[in-house]
């Protein structure tokens, strides 16, 4: 059975207070559909490049968001594929979250689509069978059906904990069993997600936890590593995991927060089909999704001279959608501070 020992500290308390304060702001705030669709499709980008990435994936977030919207890009077929199937994964995410808990059928059916033509086919949507060797000493295989059982039937018992606490400790105890040869990571997370979105934890589906932990990756892995055996890693006290997890929740709700202000912002000034043009679009879109933009990525994004490429910024700047940092060849854009 799962029983983790964890203690509510004053430092989870104060954080979880301040997450729902921005899920109360987020839920209130007046959106027009196409500015939340535009966050959203920013998302699922950042999503599938950053959990992606975690795992070793070499592919730059503007290449994840090409193939996101069906283009191709030039890279190893295996990491395209990685993501892709990361891409129709987080669909399927939307579609299970209208449904009740998931179930063990899910949690096969999510790890085939991750890991469809990157493994062997039987292991693909199968538990392990055979010997795996991540940094500590696994349950025997003939176990995990079990324990990934115990641990859904407690997300299900259990819904008088907070469901950031819920989604943190789900996420520990499934990378502890390592149900998978492989894909447990990507897996772990996209469940984790998955009980967020039917606990209505889901930040109208913009938030995007993966970022933080692909921002300081060691000191992800390392938040996880509580022990050498399953054993241990069982019983162990699961505060100091809880304290980064809901940190890390915290962080990307605030960027939640600086998103939809920012937008409604820009929207304000102008950021409508009828006053930005195409280009403009484009640009707006990338730095939404990626933070900042310089001139050069103007240039590679649009295919243009780099003196236009200084004019459309300039143009950005002068209605201020955009606002300039640092001088000569330093020099980016970001969206206004609110």
């Amino acid at each position: 059975m799962f029983s983790p020992k964890y203690t509510i500290n004053d430092r989870i308390v104060s954080r979880l207070t301040a997450i729902a304060e921005i899920r109360a702001m987020t839920e209130a705030s007046k959106l027009l559909p196409a500015r939340e669709a535009f966050l959203r499709r920013v998302a699922v980008v950042k999503m599938a490049h950053t959990s992606t990435s975690i795992e070793g994936n070499q592919l730059a977030e503007y290449q994840v968001k090409e193939l996101a919207e069906g283009k191709q890009v030039r890279a190893q077929a295996d990491q395209i594929r990685e993501v892709e199937n990361y891409l129709v994964a987080l669909r399927k995410v939307d579609e299970l979250s209208e449904k009740g808990a998931f179930t063990q059928k899910d949690v096969l059916s999510l790890h085939r689509t991750v890991t469809s033509g990157l493994v062997e086919y039987e292991k693909s949507g199968n538990y392990r069978t055979g010997l795996v060797y991540p940094a500590y000493t696994l349950p025997p295989s003939a176990q995990v059906q079990k324990l990934v059982e115990y641990l859904i039937n407690w997300l299900d018992r259990h819904g008088e904990i907070h469901p950031i606490i819920r989604a943190g400790l789900f996420h520990y105890q499934f990378e502890t069993i390592y149900p998978f040869t492989d894909g447990n990571g990507r897996t772990g997370r996209l469940l984790t997600l998955l009980h967020l979105y039917q606990s209505g934890w889901d930040f109208r589906k913009v938030l995007v936890l993966e970022d933080f932990y692909n921002r300081n990756r060691k000191r992800y892995y390392q938040a996880l590593q509580t022990g050498d055996t399953f054993e241990s890693r069982s019983g162990v006290d699961l505060t100091g995991w809880l304290e980064y997890f809901v940190e890390g929740f915290a962080d990307e709700t605030t960027r939640v927060k600086e998103q939809i202000l920012a937008l409604q912002v820009v929207g304000e000034t102008g950021l409508t089909r009828n006053v930005l043009d195409h280009d403009e679009l484009k640009i707006v879109d990338f730095v939404v999704t990626v933070g900042r933009i310089t001139s050069a990525d103007v240039v590679d994004i649009l295919r243009v001279p780099k003196r236009t490429a200084q004019g459309k910024l300039k143009r950005l700047e002068d209605i201020r959608v955009l606002t300039k940092q640092g001088a000569g060849p330093n020099t980016y854009y970001v969206i206004p501070k609110v």
